[in-house]
């Protein structure tokens, strides 16, 4: 067994206990120059008037998007290779690009076309599946997965909606735009998000889906909502009488009427099977 001195043990105490004080003010030092992934997000650049092209997106979109009133589905099954590379060339243009460097409206049109083609190319990377849940560790699907790098920022779908999107423009119309290839999700846009057209395009979401069934529907006098509005609660207000009111906001007059003094628990539901186009018996 090694003999060491006591002035040979003390000075490895010693050392010792500097390097931890080092170690120790590097992490503070690290702490308090490392922006929080919110702070790191939130830069933009409101002088500028730079518009980000999304027309390879649009293109996906006008080819394989199959527009139906209760619920819009996704042609996955005949995408050729041509237009899933035409997909990834996308994605890559996005990954060019440093979100900073645009206004706030350009970045929630850049991030929620991302956030679709993200999900878009992720079922097709994986298809033929019957889920999205399918991807994944089969319990919290593919959400936690790292998709891509932006800014030099590697970035998961659950990143991009929960520390982007939901926490810098604590807007609850931004769950109407994202999809997550699902039939009770909210639907993909016939169009590209663009800055110009934004806040259209946020109320036309939102009023889209409140005025489907999977959104929001009446059984037996009974008010049944999109499990969304359950997960995320908070975002659409205080209490249940907020959350009405939001709803009542976007309804239709049939809707609004069947809402009207509606005071009992609603319940909620949720389908995952794949948003695809099916096919012809």
């Amino acid at each position: 067994m090694l003999n060491l001195s006591l002035t040979a043990k003390f000075l490895i105490l010693l050392l010792l206990v500097i390097g931890l004080l080092l170690a120790q003010k590097s992490y503070t030092l690290y702490q308090a120059v490392s922006p929080s992934p919110i702070a790191f997000w939130q830069i933009s650049n409101e002088h500028s008037h730079q518009q980000i092209n999304h027309q390879l997106w649009q293109d996906i979109l006008t080819t394989y998007l199959v527009d139906l009133e209760q619920g819009r589905t996704f042609n996955y099954r005949d995408v050729s290779p041509r237009d899933q590379q035409k997909l990834s060339d996308y994605l890559n243009q996005l990954q060019s690009i440093d979100p900073q460097n645009y206004n706030k409206n350009e970045q929630l049109a850049y991030w929620i076309n991302l956030y679709n083609a993200l999900t878009v190319n992720l079922i097709l990377n994986h298809y033929p599946i019957a889920s999205i849940k399918d991807i994944g560790d089969g319990f919290t699907g593919p959400w936690n997965i790292p998709q891509l790098i932006i800014s030099g920022q590697q970035l998961s779908l659950n990143q991009i909606e929960h520390k982007i999107l939901r926490a810098i423009w604590q807007d609850p119309r931004i769950h109407y735009v994202i999809n997550c290839a699902s039939t009770s999700c909210p639907d993909l846009g016939l169009k590209a998000f663009s800055s110009s057209h934004i806040e259209q395009q946020l109320d036309h979401a939102a009023t889209r889906f409140i005025n489907q069934t999977k959104g929001v529907r009446f059984s037996h006098q009974t008010l049944i909502l999109s499990s969304i509005y359950h997960w995320f609660s908070d975002d659409f207000g205080a209490d249940q009488a907020e959350l009405l009111k939001h709803i009542n906001h976007y309804a239709r007059p049939s809707l609004q009427q069947q809402l009207k003094n509606y005071q009992a628990q609603p319940k909620f539901s949720y389908q995952w099977q794949l948003n695809q186009q099916r096919t012809e018996p």
